[in-house]
Order: structure tokens, then sequence, then C-alpha cells
């Protein structure tokens, strides 16, 4: 034979010898759980064959304790009324840190709980390996797998850790294997996953297996973490040069010689490499040694504010003769995220070179840790439905598909370390806690890196790390490549290693006038505020019925306290004081609903249209929060059961892409373009009038609207303000060059803003010294609103229609319309177009509303306002 065919025959057999890729089974049904304290036997009885489970609990992974008990029905619903608070372990004071204390002595939860599974392995073909993968174990554990210890509690700590044990040599393959976790909960000197102030904590500490477990059959070489990351080469974005990175691990006893083959953006790249036995290695292709990794006139990814979030595929895989392939493949974007400091001093993202306001909300993960994929894709759309464009997590780093959501959605994460417990008492650290933090911030950054929607991590939340902290934290974070900015903290402060981080968390958390968002000091619309709200969301009444027992018990009873906040907000007094002062004393949870509703409107927008009129003095806000571990009376917009409230539609309206906003420091009306296309032809207007509806003023003006930008119109004389007329209406309208309406917002402003008292600010509001009277508002004249509504099929769904006519000479104040069952049970979600909407004299509004997939199945139509009869309306076909 010819030497040279004879070279393609080995090439052609060698390539052919390459098995198939790695094999993952989810191990997600079948476990059973025990508290330890019931078994008297060890890891390896338990991790047998025929070991009984006479009384254990059925349950599927990932799970808590807790939420597994709750799942069997072992315990009642924790979340309604107090319940939680009659559970075996609930001994700790009412809105105090659990986290920080001990479990008590009689806790169930102060024993291990084990987690026993048994299941069948496939065969595996010579030199390949069998893993087990954990993506969440909190706190310790042990691991046995056939009566032996794969590892023990030393190795296992750390909440936000994940692990690949190699069990080759434990495993039966094609056999029954037994595999038994036992679970510890995290203590007051452990690195744990808490909840702060935001809702009570679990009696379980969230213990257990709350990650999934996969098994996985690999060839002797894993890869692992692949990303590409983005520079432009000039900031017209024509070239972008890609550098991929990849984890490599031998697992076996002999070195091996391979390829690392890759395809990403539709290029194709290889590389050669030699492992030693047991070797780990970063590889890495650059566009200096790749040239085809210079992509031209690429699909860039953007939030969807900017744009469209095109993502890619990068493929990466390890090839070497005899051995099981490995490959690995994700979406990536092709986006360049940077930061800078502006002349004052404020922390300012780009994205692809164009700066962006950061405008988002926190998030919560329920409290059990419980995953609802159908919830989380809701939560999304009900984000991008507010216009909001970013999300912080502080600790609780959620699932893979919460960030696959993120990335194919166009919603950027702001996200890091947590505070208010042993993560941020550095000072008690020891060297295990060092190593576990470090631990837990590599296996965090290699399994996120890649996503195109990661904004910015923070290694502190309220206070920035010690330098030896920081340090070890920024020395993770270059090894692992991390391509995103990097801050120590959410709160102001300057590090050695990571200078000025030009941010703010100065509050407030709870209730506040809107004009205070304008001041220019505290939590006022200048910087990059990390936190912040006007406090308390009361849900409405058919969310409460789901939660309370006594759901319009007044005044409020011991079960709707245990819903507030903890600490500092486990009292609704600083909103219910400006409510009796401001607008009324109310005498029925509905009067009480009613007003906190319109509160949170109207403090709401403002929050969000003050830092919209200031970029760039003002660079981001984030509010306090967006959602709710658990059914809360506290800091969302919408609330656990995914109803909107009123927030949720003051938020609407302030993050709309063009829109028309007045000014309470200096009485302007603004028109903020958020989007990143010029607007020309738009005309603005605007009429005053005085609460007995005489109009007290007009005026229209035409507006060019530049990119991201925003600029004032005109202004209300102030003058205006100093006759009798104790509050006025500002009815404003934005209109494009077809005379369509771009924006409509509308305002009730009094005559004599409060006044705040700086020098008593607290970190969670700033007490006003004299309030503002909208009392006026309780005694508006009864408007008459005729009602229809139908229901339609559309290409998004089911939407209802509903047509609101004020035929009265007065106005129709904080009109709102809810979807309920005919039993007055809740709908949710629902997409309104607009609610809580004012309809002047002789207006009429359409407002639409598109139904969930089920549940909706008889919808009819609530309509409620400040003076306005109530009716319900069933939709015609």
């Amino acid at each position: 034979m010819h030497k040279s065919v004879l070279s393609a025959c080995l090439i052609l057999l060698a390539l052919t010898a390459t098995m198939a890729a790695e094999t993952r089974t989810p191990l997600h049904e079948g476990w059973q759980l025990q508290s330890a304290c019931k078994v008297q036997a060890d890891g390896g009885m338990i991790a047998a064959e025929g070991f009984a489970t006479d009384g254990w609990l059925k349950t599927a992974v990932p799970s808590t304790v807790l939420a597994a008990q709750v799942a069997t029905g072992a315990v009642p619903d924790p979340y309604f009324g107090v319940n939680m608070r009659q559970l075996p372990g609930m001994s700790y004071p009412i809105g105090h840190f659990f986290s920080n204390e001990p479990m008590a002595e009689n806790s169930p939860y102060r024993c291990g709980w084990w987690y026993r599974r048994e299941f069948a392995a496939p065969a595996l073909k010579a030199g390949e390996r069998a893993w087990l993968h954990f993506g969440g174990i909190n706190y310790r554990g042990d691991i046995w797998l056939n009566g032996k210890k794969v590892a023990d509690s030393q190795a296992v700590a750390g909440a936000y850790r994940t692990y690949d044990f190699d069990i080759t040599d434990f495993v039966k393959p094609g056999n029954t294997n037994v595999l038994a976790v036992e679970t510890f909960a995290p203590t007051e000197k452990n690195l744990g996953i808490n909840w702060v102030d935001w809702n009570p904590c679990p009696p379980d500490k969230d213990m257990g297996l709350w990650g999934a477990v996969d098994l996985i059959t690999t060839g002797a070489v894993t890869l692992r973490s692949p990303m590409a990351v983005t520079h432009f080469e000039d900031e017209s974005l024509a070239t972008a040069q890609l550098t991929v990175y990849a984890e490599l691990h031998n697992g076996g006893n002999r070195a091996v010689k391979g390829t690392v083959t890759g395809e990403a953006a539709g290029v194709k790249f290889e590389q050669h490499v030699e492992l030693a036995p047991h070797e780990d290695r970063t590889v890495i292709f650059t566009p200096d040694k790749f040239p085809q990794l210079r992509i031209r006139n690429p699909k860039i990814w953007w939030p969807a504010q900017m744009g469209k979030p095109n993502l890619e595929r990068l493929t990466l895989g390890f090839h070497a003769p005899g051995e099981t392939a490995e490959e690995q493949s994700v979406e990536f974007g092709i986006r360049e995220i940077t930061s800078e400091l502006t002349t004052n001093g404020s922390r300012l993202f780009r994205v692809n070179g164009k700066p962006i306001l950061i405008r988002g909300a926190g998030w919560s993960p329920d409290m059990l840790l419980r995953a609802d994929e159908k919830k989380l894709s809701d939560q999304f759309r009900l984000v991008e439905d507010m216009g909001l464009n970013t999300i912080r997590l502080e600790g609780k780093l959620e699932n893979d598909s919460f960030f696959q959501h993120a990335d194919r959605e166009g919603i950027l994460v702001l996200l890091g370390w947590c505070c208010c417990d042993h993560w941020e008492h550095w000072k008690d650290w020891t060297p295990d806690d060092l190593k576990v933090a470090t631990a837990s911030l590599r296996d965090q950054m290699l399994r996120l890196r890649y996503h195109a929607s990661l904004l910015v991590w923070l290694n502190g939340s309220d206070n920035a790390p010690t330098p030896d902290v920081e340090r070890a934290y920024l020395d993770v974070e270059a090894a692992t490549h991390w391509p995103n900015p990097v801050l120590s903290a959410a709160s102001s402060a300057t590090t050695p290693g990571g200078g000025l981080n030009g941010v703010k968390m100065t509050g407030p958390y709870d209730y506040v006038a809107p004009s205070y968002w304008l001041n220019k000091q505290q939590g006022g619309a200048f910087g990059f505020n990390t936190e912040t709200s006007p406090g308390p969301a009361i849900p409405s009444l058919a969310s409460r019925r789901k939660f309370l027992p006594d759901p319009e018990a007044w005044p409020p009873t011991s079960n709707w306290t245990y819903h507030y906040g903890g600490a500092d907000f486990s009292s609704l007094k600083v909103m219910d004081d400006a409510m009796e002062a401001v607008y009324a004393k109310p005498h029925s949870a509905a009067e009480y609903e009613r007003m906190a509703q319109t509160m949170a409107y109207d403090s709401e927008r403002a929050m969000f249209e003050a830092y919209s009129r200031n970029k760039y003095s003002s660079t981001g806000v984030i509010q306090w929060m967006l959602n709710n571990a658990w059914p809360s009376m506290i800091w969302h917009l919408y609330d656990y059961y995914l109803d909107a409230d009123a927030g949720y539609f003051g938020t609407k309206k302030a993050c709309e892409p063009v829109h028309i906003q007045y000014s309470y420091d200096d009485r302007s009306i603004a028109v903020v373009n958020s989007t990143y296309k010029r607007v020309e032809g738009l005309r603005a207007s605007v009429h005053v009038h005085n609460l007995a509806w005489k109009e007290l003023y007009s005026s229209e003006a035409p507006v060019n609207a530049a990119e991201d930008s925003a600029q004032a119109v005109f202004y209300v004389p102030e003058n205006l303000y100093s006759g009798a007329d104790r509050i006025f209406f500002i009815d404003l309208m934005l209109k494009d060059a077809a005379g369509k309406i771009v924006s409509r917002n509308f305002y009730w402003v009094p005559g004599t803003l409060t006044t705040f008292d700086w020098l008593k600010t607290d970190y969670t509001h700033t007490p006003a010294a004299r309030h503002e009277d909208m009392s006026g508002l309780a005694s508006l004249p009864v408007a008459t609103v005729t009602a229809q509504a139908t229901q339609v099929k559309t290409a998004n769904g089911r939407e209802l229609r509903v047509e609101l006519k004020n035929t009265s000479p007065t106005l129709a104040f904080q009109v709102s319309a809810a979807v309920r069952t005919p039993g007055g049970e809740l709908i949710a979600p629902v997409f309104w177009s607009d609610n809580w909407i004012e309809l002047v004299p002789g207006e009429t509004r359409v407002l639409t509303a598109l139904l969930p997939e089920s549940g909706a199945d008889a919808p009819t139509v609530r309509i409620e306002g400040w003076n306005v009869a109530a009716q319900t309306l069933t939709p015609a076909p």
C-alpha cells in the first residue's frame, strides 16, 4: 500500500475511533427524604440496596427539606397566615435575621437530613468516566454511593458551590446504584443563603439539595465552561474580536493528546493540546493567533431597550483517538460591556460603547427555593412590559434557566453576594471561610461567565470586603477570565483593589412623597442608586384572599403584620402616617388598599422619572424590589401571585420608550427619549386644571427628541401655585407627526410640596417636616363612567378590550380595571396596556388586557376608582 494511502487510512481510523460525546442523566424524580435523627444507620448502610425506607418522604430534586415537607403535606402551607410561625424550629423573634442566630436545640432541622435515590447507571466503555454533578447543596453534605463515601462534609461546604465528583471507582455500570446524601443546615457562622429583612427565614434555613443532581458519563478528558469574549475594534462595531476560553480536565491516569475544536458565530478553529494525568488547563483561542475570530459585520447582542438581543452559538469539543469525545455548546452574545466614572464620580455603564441608564429592580426567588419555569417566564414578560432593562440579584444566584431567559430577552443582570450575615462579617472569618467563599466565587464565575446578559459582579453588598478578601476575590475573577466589570460593593466605597466604585446605597426603602426624588440629596436622582424604594406595596383583595384568613380585616391583624418586612420594616407606620396626613384616614381595608395603591403609583413613577430626566448625572436606579419570595405587603412591583399593583403601572408609565413627564423641582415638562433613534415631528401639550376642573393653563410645543435624550419643553408658570387652589391636575400628552398619542401622563400635584427633615434622615427614609395636603381628593365629585368589555382572539392570545367613557363633567380619578373569576378570585398575570388611569370629562379610553393561557375561562372585569361607582363586567364574546 502506498505510504500516503496508509497515512490517510490511519487518520480515518483515528477519527472514527473517537466515541460519542458525554451523556447526562438528570436524577430528578424518585428521591426519598428523612431526618437523620430518625434513622439508626450510617451512610454505608443507607447507600446500600435493600435498605428499608418505610416512612420516608417522597420528593424530587432540587428541593429543600421544608419544600419537600410542604409538597407532601407533612406541614401546612407556610405562606398562609402565620402558619410558618407555628412550624417547629421557628423560635427566633419575629423580624430578626435568623441567618445570624443558631437553630433552637429542639429544631428538627438541627439534625442532618438524608436524601436517598436508587438509579440505573449506563455501561461504561473503556476509558470512560462517570461523574455526579451537584448544582447546589445547602450547606454541608456527606455523599455516599453504593455503601462507599464519595465526599465528606469538610469537602462539601458552601451554599453556592457546585460539585463534580468522579465516581468511576464507585459506580456499578449497567446495574442498580444507591446514592445517599446527608445534608446539614448552615449555622450562624456559615456562608449560607439568607433573606435579610425581605421576609422571614424558613426554619430549615433552606437546607438540602437545592440544585440539580445529574449523572454524567464522559471520556477521560472533560471540557467545561466554554466562553466567547467580545472586543470591538472601534466604535463602528464593524469588526468584533472574539477570544474563546474553555476549561479542560484529564481525569485519567495517563497523558492524553488531542484536539480542541470550536465553532463560534459560524467560524471554525482548532488547537492541539497534550494533558498530563489529572491535569487542569484553560485553553484559549485569541484573535491574534486565530484571525478567523475577527468577525466582520457581526450580529450584535443588545439589551431589548437598545436593539435586538441576537445570540450566536459557541461549540467546543475535545477529540482524541480512542477517547470519548467531549463537546459543550452554549448561546452567547457578541457584545462588550464596560463602565467608567462620570465627571461627578458616578458609575456609568456602556453596552457596545453606548451609554445606558440602568432602570431595574431587585429579584427574589421563592423563599423555599422552588423552581417554576412557567412563573419564571411570566416574570420576565412582566419585566419587559414595564420597560425595565435590568434585574439585580443580591445573592440567591438563580438557576441556568433564569440567565438563559435574560440572554434571550435582552434583560441585563446585576449580581453579587448578599449582605447582613456571615458573608459580610469578614473580621470573624476563619481560613476555611475564605476557602469556601473563593471556591463559591470560582464555581459561579465558571458557571455564569458566558452569558450575554451579565452587566457587573459585586464582591460585596452593603459593604466592601476587607482588603485581603477583596484581593482573593479579584484573583479568582482574573483566573476565571470574568469578562465584565467588577465593583467592590453596592454601597459607596473606595478599595485598594477596585478604587472608587461610583455607586450609592443611601435609600430610601420606605415611603417618601413623589417630590423627594428630584432633591439632590440622599436617594435623589443623581448617581447610581443600587437599591431604593418608596416602600410598602399592598396586594389586592383577590391576592390577599390567597394568603390571609382575614383579608378584609380592619385594622390589620397579626396575620397581616407577619407579612410585612423584617427589622426596621416590620411596621408600615411611615406610609400609614403619610396616608392619613396627606390623603385621609382609612376606615376599611378597601379604603386602605385604594389609597396605598395610588401612593405607590405616584411615588414609583416619580422615582423612575427623576432618574430618567437627570441622565447622565444620574446613571442608574434599582427599585427595591421587583418581586417577593412569599406573599408580602412591602417591596414589589407585582405581588407573589404575579398580580400587577399600581406601582407596576407607575413604573411602566415612567419607563415608556418615548415619554412626557412633569418635574416637581422646577415645574418643567420634559420629554425623555429612551430609544436609540432620533424621533422627530412630535408635539407636546399640557393642560392644568384645579380641583373643580377649571382650566388654569395650557400650552403646546413642537419637539424633536434626539436618541437617548431628556429635554425640557416648557414650564408651568410658578405664579399658578400662589393662588387659592391647593391641588392641581396636570394632563400631559405627546403626539407624533400623524397625531397618534405617543405618551399620555396625568398628575395630581399639591400647591405646596412636602418639605423634608434632612437632618433626621436614616437609612430607611427621610421624614417629612411638613406633609403636602391632598385631602381634597377624598371628596371629589362623583364621576359617571360607562364601561363595556369584549373578548377577542389575537395572534398573541386571548385579549380583553375594555372601553371606558366618562359621561360626567368631573374628572374620574385613578380608575382601575382588574380581571377576576366570576367568584372574584385572582386571574394573573394579566398584561394591561395601561391602568390606574384618569378620564377627563367626556373622554373615552380603550384598555386592552392579554389574558393568561389557562385559568381565565370565564373572566370578569372589575372597574373601580376613587370617585367612580364599582361595577363588574362580563365580556361579550
